[in-house]
């Protein structure tokens, strides 16, 4: 009676939340975007309450956490197609084939329900060949091999991997902010926020898997255990390919003040050239023996051709892109996006490699922020971004002083406006203003004395 007298508000928001998410998961159809987004900016302010103003434990928004993630657990997902991908590569990979030499739209291969995968997954999907690496595969593996022949079983055990790797993030995240002595709630705008919980356990996408193999990789790193952290990373980028994106930046983590014997100075900085090549020779040969089985002139043909459609055939809520294809409509009056899509991860390669040689990034703290810098840049540029590649940079900001992501996660919903009755047709309306907002945003914590000329007034000198 005292528990139930103590946590009143929360328990009545619990309860909610735990409605709102059943609503979400068992009675939402994606093309009813009015009842998605009031759904979702409910359970956004509920989270907003958890975390920022009733001062609750840490173990009871853990375990609220992982109440909400339970609510799905045997809800088919209603966002997103993906997982009958999911389960129609695992399936196939148990009978033995390669998932990148066949697509599943051709009829010489044959997986059990495989006629209602391929309804599921929709035509644009099952006439590509698989893009997902080795070991998000071995998960879907495990899917076929312990539920191959009932798709709600396997969606169920796909879920329950998904939130032991979100109990990992927490684990990890927790133990990290602790370290970096920066507040351990922090952690819970990951953990309770409700894009997570809807676009990961809700919708079985694999990003929290990735997070979780690269959030244990930095908390190795930043204990100096680099080999142990260099396989852990290898293995979050054979789930998803993003890390990819972050490995120059670790050139200056490498960087050691060592005094010289030939100058006068107290001291130089010297680059560890040994420790860092070691670094990336491991994380390259895990890699490759995560990609080992697999690999053969087929394969590296399939599956960078794959690839290359996310750049110069997909287009989805991007917004530098639009207004780069806009201008190309204006002068020669077709799309740009095969030319763009070439362009455009040369200026992110540039902007990475800038970062990393002309950038501090010797404090785990600087690091964690110029890596949330480096992605902010992709996805900005990026012709396609799903809602659910923000959970990336939502889980850096974490450890950074900024908020805007969290914006995103929140604004980045609009997205599924483009899903009506009538089909498929974005609204750029809305596009634009979910880029207004969080661009706005993340300028504005950049460049705070911008907008706040009187902010060096109110903030307190040394020794006031």
């Amino acid at each position: 009676m005292n528990f139930i007298k103590l946590y009143k508000a929360p328990l009545l928001f619990a309860v909610l939340s735990v409605a709102f998410y059943s609503s979400f998961g068992y009675s939402l159809v994606r093309t009813d975007f009015v009842k998605l987004i009031s759904l979702y900016a409910a359970l956004f302010f509920l989270a907003y309450l958890f975390i920022e103003k009733l001062k609750l434990n840490f173990w009871f928004l853990a375990g609220l956490g992982i109440i909400f993630r339970l609510v799905f657990i045997v809800a088919t997902p209603n966002l997103s197609q993906d997982f009958y991908r999911f389960l129609w590569d695992g399936r196939l990979l148990l009978q033995g084939i390669s998932p990148y030499l066949f697509t599943p739209d051709n009829s010489q291969v044959l997986v059990t329900q495989s006629q209602e995968l391929i309804v599921g997954m929709g035509s644009l999907n099952a006439s590509h060949f698989s893009n997902y690496p080795p070991i998000n595969q071995l998960f879907f593996t495990v899917a076929a091999l312990f539920a191959g022949k009932s798709i709600l079983s396997s969606v169920v055990v796909l879920r329950v991997l998904i939130i032991l790797a979100d109990v990992g993030i927490l684990y990890f995240g927790k133990k990290s902010l602790d370290k970096l002595n920066l507040p351990i709630k922090n952690i819970f705008w990951f953990f309770l926020n409700p894009f997570i919980i809807i676009e990961l356990s809700g919708n079985l996408h694999f990003e929290g898997v990735m997070l979780f193999f690269f959030v244990w990789a930095l908390y190795l790193l930043f204990q100096g255990k680099w080999v142990c952290a260099a396989i852990l990373i290898g293995i979050s980028i054979s789930v998803k390919l993003i890390p990819l994106l972050f490995l120059p930046l670790f050139w200056r983590w490498f960087f050691k003040k060592e005094v010289s014997t030939e100058s006068v100075l107290s001291g130089i900085e010297k680059l560890n050239l040994t420790t860092l090549v070691k670094f990336y020779i491991v994380i390259g040969i895990t890699v490759l023996v995560t990609f080992l089985p697999f690999l053969s002139s087929e394969f590296v043909q399939n599956f960078s051709s794959t690839l290359a459609l996310w750049f110069q055939n997909f287009e989805f809520n991007a917004s530098l892109y639009y207004i780069t294809r806009w201008i190309g409509f204006q002068l020669v009056g077709w799309n740009l996006i095969e030319t763009v899509g070439k362009v455009l991860p040369i200026l992110v390669l540039l902007f990475v490699l800038g970062l990393a040689f002309f950038r501090k990034n010797e404090t785990p703290q600087q690091l964690l922020t110029v890596m949330l810098f480096t992605i902010s840049f992709y996805f900005l540029l990026s012709t396609t971004v799903h809602p659910w590649y923000i959970a990336t940079l939502l889980l850096l900001s974490v450890f950074t002083k900024y908020k805007f992501p969290i914006v995103w996660s929140f604004m980045v919903m609009l997205s599924y406006s483009a899903y009506g009755k009538d089909g498929f047709d974005e609204n750029l309306w809305l596009v634009a203003l979910e880029y207004f907002v969080v661009i706005g945003v993340a300028v504005w914590e950049v460049y705070p004395s911008n907008f706040l000329p009187f902010r060096k007034k109110l903030t307190p000198q040394k020794g006031e």
